[in-house]
Formats: C-alpha cells, structure tokens, sequence
C-alpha cells in the first residue's frame, strides 16, 4: 500500500502543472488578442489623422478621456487625452479651416502649408499609434514607425484625389452649375472622423480602412500614368 503513494502524488503534481500551463497559454492567448486590437486601432487612427489632422485626433483624445475603447491614463502618453492636447487640436482644425478659404487651394495643397499639415499629420499619428501600444504595455517605436506609414499613406492617397476632385467641380462650378467646393472639405473631414471614431469602438475597421486607402493610392497612379502615356502618344 506505502508503495503506490509517490506515484499518486506525483499524478497530482502532473495535474496542477498542466492546470497551470493551461492557464499561461490561455491568458498569452488573450495578450496577443489585444496587441492585435491596439495595433489595429494604430493603424486607423493614423490613417484617418493623415486624411486631416486635427479633429480624428481631437476625437481619439476625447475618447480616451472619456475611457471609451482608449485610455492613455497611466503612461507616457496621457497627455494624448489631457485638456491641453484637446485644446491645441481644437485650434488647429480651426485655424486649418479659416487659412482654406482664405488660401488658393493650390497654394494650400502644393505650398509650404501643405509640407506643414502633412508633417503635423505624420507626427500626430505617430504618437497615436505608439500611445496605443503604450496603453497595453508593448514596445512603442514599432508604433511611431507604422504611424508614419500609415499617415503618410492616407496623405499620398487622398491630396491627389482631393485636388482631382475639386478640379472637376470648379469646372462645373464655371459652367453656372451649384458650387459644392467648398464642401469638399467636410467630405474629407467627415470621412477622417468616422475612421477614427470606428477605429476606435471596433479595431479591425483600421486596416479596412488602410487597404481601402492603398487601392485609393494605386488606383490614382496608374489613372495618371494612362494620362501621361496618352499624352506621349499624342506627341
């Protein structure tokens, strides 16, 4: 009878370690699970900061104040979601909004105006995207590096075809049709806000909206190298 007890409790032993192995694998299931969600959260509010700067941003740092989806609170990025931060993004998408109907829209999209939004732009979405690394404790540089990308993306994509845009519809506007020009802007506006809004209350909208953005940018260069290569013909 003494003899048979090791056994048993080595049995026993057996049980709890693959008890706790278990619950290891589990809970590393679930933060990789996040990673994923903070990273594709990253990926669509920086895309929707490089469609327009200021108001995604003021959104995502309202959000995160109001702990909606987002918090920054606890890390070195809270000032994401601090009055100050909400106050210059704020200004920003006023002043932006006043200097484009004071501006020629060429000036704004090809001046040294549009070198400064685009840099605002990529800075702002990569301290979103690392902020949201930040949040659950990960590295944060591959955030500021695929905040860049993924700004500088929705810059390239949406400058070309906005201009494009609002090219066809000054000419309509000339031929005594109803202007809309002038809210081609809120269109951009709108568009950048609801990414942000939806990156955020449900991450896997980001990289839809980042391939969406990418096809938008090919798309768009291969329309111009048709252009080109008729013009070359013509010649």
């Amino acid at each position: 009878m003494g003899a048979g007890r090791p056994p048993a409790r080595r049995q026993h032993r057996s049980r709890g370690s693959s008890a706790s192995l278990h619950y290891r694998h589990a809970c590393s299931r679930y933060s990789t699970v996040h990673l994923v969600f903070d990273i594709f959260q990253g990926i669509g509010v920086a895309a929707a900061v490089g469609i327009r700067p200021f108001l995604p941003a003021l959104a995502v740092g309202a959000l995160a104040a109001g702990d909606i989806q987002i918090d920054f609170k606890g890390t070195d990025y809270s000032f994401l979601q601090g009055i100050p931060f909400l106050l210059a993004m704020l200004a920003g998408a006023i002043v932006l909004a006043l200097v484009e109907r004071r501006l020629a829209r060429e000036r704004l999209e090809r001046g040294p105006g549009a070198a400064v939004i685009a840099a605002v732009a990529i800075a702002v979405g990569a301290l979103l995207f690392a902020g949201s690394l930040c949040r659950g404790h990960y590295a944060v540089w591959p955030g500021f590096v695929g905040g860049v990308i993924c700004a500088a993306v929705a810059i390239a994509a949406t400058r070309p075809l906005l201009a494009r845009v609002r090219a066809k519809l000054a000419a309509l506007q000339t031929r005594g049709e109803e202007p809309t020009v002038d809210l081609l802007g809120l269109y951009a506006e709108g568009a950048a806000l609801l990414l942000a809004a939806l990156s955020v209350i449900a991450p896997p909208v980001g990289p839809v909206g980042l391939a969406l953005l990418l096809w938008l940018l090919l798309s768009g260069r291969r329309r111009e190298g048709q252009k080109y290569a008729g013009l070359r013909i013509l010649r």
